[in-house]
């Protein structure tokens, strides 16, 4: 008889966190439901999560590294022969044209796992290249940069306190689909009822009415790109009627009356033209944004993937600024994640980009990156620096980076590319060796990521479900042996550049005054660290030197990761409190509310006021049932009616004589594809909608399901010239199209 067994762990595939319960029949994931007991989700789950044993057991998962053959096929081979080809073509193209010929990628997967985060920074070290990438400049650097700037941390991102607050602004975020986005709130659905329930609102401003705006208090139609205008409209209103109130902020915010003078041109009256949001409804929500106990805007990838990213994502934290409503309950406020330290003092260093820029563009680097809609220009201009080798860490760029098909074609012609990733896709078909990693279920789990970014502390830790593979390698095995190649050590002592790694963290915490830790030996605190794999041992010792640990011994009654064993639930921390001014890190130790690089982009914001807004313009979206490319080779999630459709407003289908269901062909300045019309009144007039993460079944792929249902490729539209100048983000919304009937 099989043996049935019930088992717990935090969902890895979006950044909700729920916790499952599962049922587990010797060595398979039979099903999956909403753990009732989960601190946070408390017994939420979404179709994503129901189909997590699916994703553990999906047949076109590899299993085993895979090496490209001389008849240009991947075939299946030994550990030890696939890192034997990854030193010997690393290594060749380091000798023959030095370390910055090799580019680095890691993709948004990095983020859902425990390895990706204690690991992708140390390989990324030891390959030694200027040439770093990755997804955040795809969909969330707006948002770094404007933290940056003003709390001196680009990684302290202020999230909204959906539990306790009056009024919710929600600007380009659609939760109800994303599970949200750098804003963890496992059952965002049920929060934002629970906003009802008890007598607040909440209101959507989105150029589509999604999921979010139909349940919404109010929806609020806008102009894509037009968001940084509509903010500086609120904020023009906020100082021009008098209602600037910073409550407890008052002595901690530098350079409001810089922003007042920047805001003059704005007024309400004079953006409504080109945001297409009428004058009277801006002044209106500053006013109620103003008056409300306790109010929150929250925007998200519709604010980042814009012309004026930065612009538009410094002004939300502006207005809350205004508002009082920045570090206060029920506004937004800064999670204090387990593994973080708790700063003893403000101020710091602050933020800056630029320490290098990019060969062929002379874009800024931005938090040790550059923009990866310039990877294609960097791979196929000949010269000194040219990248001739691409090292890629989960992610699909070739499906989800601008004009696309560029970086496709560029990928082809490398001297030498590895890739660590589970499936053989349209990027890792371009790989001469694959690295797949072992199942997530195989694997310990904790959202380093996320819970930076949670609406109540929390913590959690969830052991391998299923034992280990015997011939499979976990990722933190795969990304140290290749951090041991890159740094020229050979690749076979994986065991103490694991330690090493420890050493390294453990060596800073006892130099460090302000340490728990500080003055102790460091093999003493090693010989005190937990945990049966390299991973875990990591985090037990990241959570006794974190805000709620033990110190090592220092508080008894601390956080470990023995402690989050016995908690398989999780462990509630407690709400958000209020952490400013500890969190600032700019050199005044204060809020920079007018940073001098972002009020400089604002001429550039001003011009636009005078630019025709006619024409089509195309945004993305996405559905519960997907993230971005990972979810398409899922049969359960694959079920229903075409869902990549090209979105229309029955008046513009109607003067470009567009059927429901007939094919139209759209083009920008640098693609043209070909896809079935989708008539409804959910977009806004002069707006078309793609999702995005379609575009499979390109030769060479293994993914089936997937490929049964390829889907277009939006990003052969998206334009690579077209970025945020000042984080370098790429521009995947309101880009000029035109769309005509298919012949």
């Amino acid at each position: 008889m099989n043996a049935t067994r019930t088992a717990y762990r935090t969902c890895p595939l979006c950044e909700a966190v729920c916790g499952l319960e599962l049922t587990v029949i010797e060595d398979r994931i039979t099903a999956a439901r909403g753990d009732r007991d989960h601190v946070l989700s408390a017994g939420f789950i979404c179709p994503k999560g129901a189909t997590f044993g699916q994703v553990v057991h999906d047949p076109d998962r590899l299993r085993r590294p895979l090496l490209r053959g001389a008849d240009g096929e991947h075939h299946e081979v030994t550990w030890d022969e696939a890192f034997a080809a990854v030193e010997a073509g690393l290594t060749g193209v380091v000798s023959r044209h030095g370390r910055d010929a090799v580019a680095v990628y890691l993709g948004n997967p990095n983020v859902h796992t425990m390895a990706g985060p204690l690991y992708g920074g140390p390989l990324v070290k030891a390959v030694g290249s200027r040439n770093v990438y990755s997804a955040s400049t795809v969909d969330q650097m707006p948002k770094h940069v404007s933290c940056g700037y003003l709390y001196g941390n680009p990684d302290a991102i202020p999230v909204p306190d959906v539990d306790r607050t009056d009024l919710l602004v929600l600007i380009g975020a659609n939760p109800l689909e994303s599970n949200g986005s750098l804003c963890t709130a496992p059952d965002f659905p049920g929060r934002l009822a629970a906003v009802q329930a008890r007598g607040g609102r909440f209101v959507v401003v989105d150029p589509r009415r999604t999921r979010t705006a139909a349940m919404a208090d109010e929806h609020v139609f806008i102009r894509p790109g037009g968001d940084a205008l509509l903010l500086f409209g609120l904020v023009h209103t906020l100082f021009d009627e008098d209602l600037v109130a910073l409550g407890r902020l008052d002595g901690h915010v530098r350079g409001v009356e810089q922003v007042e003078v920047l805001a003059k041109d704005f007024a309400p009256e004079v953006v409504t033209s080109r945001c297409g949001v009428p004058a009277a409804d801006i002044r209106r929500l500053a006013r109620e944004l103003a008056a409300a106990p306790a109010a929150a805007v929250y925007g998200r990838i519709g604010t980042c993937t814009v012309e004026f990213g930065t612009l538009t994502s410094w002004l939300v934290d502006v207005v809350n600024v205004l508002t009082g409503n920045l570090d206060r309950p029920g506004g937004v406020m800064f999670p204090l994640a387990p593994h973080a330290r708790q700063n003893q003092r403000p101020g710091g260093k602050g933020f800056r980009v630029g320490r290098w820029a990019s060969r062929v563009r002379g874009l800024p680097e931005v938090k040790g990156e550059l923009p990866v809609a310039t990877l294609a220009d960097e791979i196929t201009t000949p010269g000194d620096g040219q990248v001739r080798a691409v090292v890629t860490v989960a992610g699909n760029p070739v499906l989800s980076t601008p004009n696309s098909g560029q970086l496709d074609e560029a990928l082809a012609g490398l001297e030498f590319m590895v890739s660590v990733d589970p499936y053989l896709n349209e990027t890792t078909r371009h790989a001469d060796v694959i690295l797949p990693p072992t199942d997530p279920a195989r694997v310990g789990h904790y959202d380093f990521a996320f819970l930076t970014l949670v609406v109540h502390n929390m913590a959690a830790y969830s052991p391998p479900v299923l034992p280990k593979d015997p011939g499979g390698m976990d990722e933190s095995d795969i990304l140290a042996r290749l951090t041991l190649i890159a740094a020229g050590q050979g690749g076979t002592d994986v065991a103490a550049g694991h330690e090493h790694l420890l050493a390294q963290l453990l060596r800073r915490a006892a130099d460090d005054p302000d340490s728990p830790v500080a003055g102790r030996p460091v093999a003493q605190l090693r010989d005190l660290v937990d945990g049966d794999g390299p991973a875990e041992r990591l985090l037990d010792a990241r959570l006794r030197l974190g805000a709620y640990g033990d110190g090592f011994g220092a508080e008894p009654d601390g956080l470990t990761l023995r402690r989050l064993l016995d908690h398989p639930h999780g462990l509630d921390l407690g709400p958000l409190q209020p952490r400013i001014p500890e969190v600032l890190r700019t050199p005044s130790g204060q809020v920079e509310l007018c940073p001098e690089p972002v009020a400089a982009d604002v001429d550039r914001l001003r011009a636009a006021l005078d630019r025709p807004s006619d024409g089509l313009v195309l945004v993305g979206r996405r559905h519960l049932r997907s993230n971005n490319s990972w979810m398409h080779n899922v049969p359960a999630l694959m079920k229903g009616r075409d869902r990549c459709t090209l979105q229309i407003h029955p008046s513009d289908a109607t003067a470009l004589r567009l059927a429901d269901g007939a094919q139209a062909t759209v083009a920008s300045r640098v693609g043209t594809l070909t896809v079935a019309v989708e008539i409804t009144d959910t977009v806004m007039p002069g707006v078309v909608s793609l999702p995005h993460g379609w575009g499979h079944g390109a030769p060479g792929t293994r993914m089936p399901v997937a490929a049964a249902s390829p889907g277009v490729n939006s990003n052969i539209l998206t334009d690579d010239r077209a970025i945020d100048p000042l984080s370098g983000n790429s521009v995947l919304n309101g880009i000029p199209v035109t769309v005509v009937p298919t012949a």
